[in-house]
Formats: structure tokens, sequence, C-alpha cells
């Protein structure tokens, strides 16, 4: 039996704005801070600057990956690498999730010792190290505001540098407090609180880049809600082998079957559902497989992969 395949329907997005100069405008700031934090941290006996410093140190990694994210995705692809090197950035975010972790048991594992065996805390030095990381953390995050509500790789950026502001408003307030209240165990505290902060947003990371590294429904996505779209469309009397995935950290992909009762005007047909599956879903990757009941499909029903 012949295996007709009805044809793809893609729906193109627009080239990715270019952000090289506020990326790499982020990345020196935030480099040129993270060993700013890093000297001071180690001078003034503060694990709390040290911590910050492991955390900015995540955003310059975040920073990067989503610079090269961006680059690449403007690489075309080759015969070999069919979708080009969009997947780079869900290794890219395995990995950066991972390293996270690792420094977040460095932290957490300093801190307590510190509750028990406390170092003297320079105040002040802590207060205009953390207050410059406001600053820094503010204006890389307004180098990406214009962009956020458009690329979800920009919007990422920005809140990052976003809830990284408020990590060192903490640390200034922590600062604060040692210097009146000479209280040393608030800088293990404060230490454990930013890789409370850390932990939390790494664990959101490490959770979506495993899924999508296995090739689950891009979150966002409601692969109910596709299915019911589609059987709803006039003529089709059934879905099946329904797959979503995302093809990078901002793209997402579907395969279906259709089961119709007539293929006439299924050019028009497909040329709709990419569109609506752009715009209802943000799926910019659609490829369609039209069937009759006359055809005995080998991969129905849908537990069959």
């Amino acid at each position: 039996m012949d295996h007709h395949h009805s044809g793809h329907g893609h729906s193109h997005h627009h080239g990715p704005a270019n952000y090289n100069r506020a990326f790499l405008i982020g990345i020196v700031l935030n480099t040129v801070f993270v060993a700013l934090e890093a000297v001071y941290g180690i001078f003034s006996h503060s694990l709390a600057l040290l911590a910050d410093a492991g955390h900015n140190l995540s955003d310059v990694l975040a920073l990067v990956l989503a610079w090269t994210a961006s680059l690449l995705a403007r690489r075309i692809p080759t015969e070999r690498r069919t979708y080009g090197y969009r997947r780079f950035s869900i290794l890219a975010a395995l990995f950066n999730a991972l390293f996270l972790l690792v420094a977040i048991g460095a932290i957490v594992w300093e801190a307590v010792g510190r509750f028990h065996d406390p170092a003297p805390v320079t105040g002040q030095t802590v207060i205009w190290v953390a207050a410059v990381g406001i600053a820094i953390n503010a204006a890389t995050a307004i180098l990406f505001m214009s962009g956020r509500k458009g690329d979800l790789n920009i919007r990422g950026a920005f809140l990052h540098m976003a809830a990284d502001a408020l990590v060192s408003v903490g640390v200034v307030i922590a600062g604060i407090l040692i210097s009146y209240t000479g209280w040393l165990w608030l800088d293990p505290l404060s230490s454990l609180i930013v890789a409370v902060v850390i932990f939390a947003g790494t664990w959101g990371l490490l959770k979506e880049s495993v899924g999508l590294s296995l090739d689950t429904v891009p979150g966002g996505i409601d692969a109910a809600a596709v299915k019911a779209y589609l059987g709803s469309l006039p003529g089709v009397l059934g879905v099946h082998d329904l797959h979503i995935w995302g093809m990078s950290t901002t793209e997402a992909a579907l395969t279906a079957h259709l089961v119709v009762n007539d293929r006439t005007g299924e050019d028009g047909m497909l040329r709709e559902i990419a569109k609506e599956l752009h715009e209802r879903f943000d799926i910019g990757h659609a490829t369609i497989q039209m069937e009759t009941e006359a055809y005995i499909c080998g991969l129905f029903p849908d537990d069959i992969v």
C-alpha cells in the first residue's frame, strides 16, 4: 500500500532581533562584577558576596547561552543537521543547570560551616559591592526590556537579570544589618537565601532542559487543546500519531495524522492549519499527513510510536 504524505505546513517566524550589542555589554559588565564580588568577598570574608558572585556567574553563563542560541538559530540547516544547530541551546541549558547544582552544594556546605565558626565580615564592603550589583543587573535588564515581549529567549535574559537585581538588594540589606548589629550569622544566612534563590531557578531550568532533551511537549503548549483543535476541523474524523516537541528552547514542532472523509482541497486546509497552530499555540513547524478511512495506518492508536 502506498504511503502518501500530504505535505508540510510551515509557519515561518521572522528572524530573531539582533541583540548582539546588548548581549556583549551585558556579558562584559557581569563578568567584571563577578570578579569584583569574588575579590572583595575573599578579602572581606563575606560568604554572601561569594555566593552572589556564583549566582552572577550563572548570569554570565545564561547570557552566553542565550547569545549563542540566538547566533546558531540563524545558521542554515545542512544535509546532516537538517534542523541546523537549534537544539544546541537545550544541551547548553542542561549543562548549565548541572553546573549550578554543584555550585549550590558548595555554597551550602560552606555556609553550614560558617554557622559553627563565623568569620569576621566587613559589612560596609558587602553593602557597596552589592549596590554595584544592583546597578549592573538593572542596567543589563534594561538592555533587553524592549524585546522581552516578542522573543522568549530575550525575555528569559531580561527576567534573569531583573531577579538578580533583587537578590543584590537582599545582600545589601544583610550588610546593613551586620554593620549595625554585629550578628555575623547573618552572612551565612544570606548565602543560604541566595542559594535557595539560585536553586529555585536552576531546578526549573533542569526540569525544562531534561524535558526538552526527551522531546517532552514544551511548557506553555496544551497538547490536549492542540488535539481538540485538529479534531474539530471540518471533515476530520480522527487524529492520531500526534507529536509535539521543542526544536530548540524557543521553537516547537508538530507532526500528526488526520483521518478525513475527503482529501479534496487539502492544500488550503494545510495552509489554514499551519497558520492556526502558529497563532494559537506558537507551533512554527507543522507536518500533517492526511489519511482516509480506507487507509490502514500502522501508527494507530496513540500508544503505538
